[in-house]
């Protein structure tokens, strides 16, 4: 006769809508009893979706009647997901209106680049921005704003005074190393840092706080979303296949966590050559598109590969500071538009 263990096997096969990974790895199962051929299942949702938990309470009851001598399958709603657990630890940062975190699945696809220039067409618009770097590991937004070499100075309560460029207010742990040092912590000391960067600066007034993110699901992620009340989240991807697989990835944890995703920026979604003009695919067609829709998340917008956008960052004058006519510019702008609308809906 079927029993717990076999419903739990067959719910490790059942996925998430959308996502490659399955219910039970993503926790959502949380009890199972099954009694003279009925099977009860409790699952703790991260979405009131109606159509993506129909979606799953059907591929659930198929699932589980497969099994031999089952007649019944009853799904109920019980617990709570990740986020609520620690609600009472989310409370909102003093004098920050809202909290944007510009994240992504995997490396390598510009996503600090995105929120700089985010966080300066985000300023452009007349808000009052500050841009944590919370890449503890990697951090390069001293050098893409040109203050690589900047130092914070203490205040009473040895609290962090931010370095102000391009008026914004700018935090990151690369203001503390030099540029040969390396960063070899273990996951506690990076989450200290990350709770020391929110809550021992000096942020003043802010109607946005933008945190780079480091790429993945880790340590800092997860740090920042129990400690304060995110207001929304922004995924940076490239059209390629490998960079999308992330972006469920990246998805699932805002969702887990009850953090609504504002939407996805797709980077380097073509090059331009710089002398024919020529427009080439070179990471493929349409992969944010494609995912945003399947996800049912908004495409905020698309920045090409130009080497304007690449010589701006490397020399620390970000093209919505140094050229804020450009057409990278002028996309980003679009962008910053969306999000606030965005964050204002929340």
């Amino acid at each position: 006769m079927t029993n717990a263990d076999d419903v739990r096997a067959v719910l490790a096969r059942v996925r998430y809508p959308g996502f490659a990974r399955d219910i039970v790895t993503l926790g959502l199962v949380r009890e199972v009893t099954v009694q003279a051929g009925q099977v009860a299942i409790v699952l703790a949702l991260p979405t009131e979706k109606s159509e993506v938990i129909a979606a799953l309470d059907a591929d659930i009851a198929g699932a589980v009647r497969s099994l031999p001598g089952v007649a019944k399958v009853e799904i109920r709603r019980g617990g709570e997901p990740a986020r609520a657990e620690g609600s009472s630890r989310a409370a909102p940062l003093p004098g920050v209106r809202h909290i944007l975190a510009v994240a992504s699945g995997k490396g390598g696809v510009g996503k600090s680049t995105v929120a700089v220039n985010l966080a300066l067409a985000l300023r452009a618009r007349g808000l009052r921005i500050g841009l944590l770097d919370a890449d503890i590991h990697g951090p390069s937004v001293p050098l893409m704003a040109g203050v690589p070499e900047a130092r914070p100075r203490m205040v009473e309560e040895k609290k962090i005074v931010p370095i102000e460029r391009y008026g914004i207010a700018l935090v990151s742990m690369g203001f503390f190393l030099d540029d040969r040092s390396p960063v070899i912590w273990r996951g506690p000391m990076v989450m200290s840092i990350v709770r020391q960067f929110l809550k021992d600066v000096v942020w003043g007034e802010l109607d946005v706080l933008v945190v780079d993110l480091p790429p993945g699901t880790g340590d800092a992620q997860l740090t920042l979303l129990q400690e304060v009340a995110v207001a929304g989240g922004v995924i940076v991807t490239t059209p390629q296949d490998v960079a999308l697989q992330d972006v469920r990835r990246g998805i699932t944890m805002f969702e887990t966590v009850q953090t609504p995703v504002i939407g996805i920026v797709e980077n380097m979604s073509e090059y331009v050559c710089p002398k024919c003009g020529t427009h080439e695919a070179i990471f493929g067609t349409d992969g944010g598109q494609r995912e945003s829709a399947a996800l049912n998340v908004r495409l905020l917008g698309k920045i090409p590969l130009v080497g304007d956008l690449r010589a701006s960052m490397d020399l620390g004058t970000p093209l919505v500071a140094s050229a804020p006519d450009h057409p990278i510019s002028q996309t980003f702008a679009a962008i910053a538009e969306l999000v606030v609308a965005g964050l204002e809906h929340q």
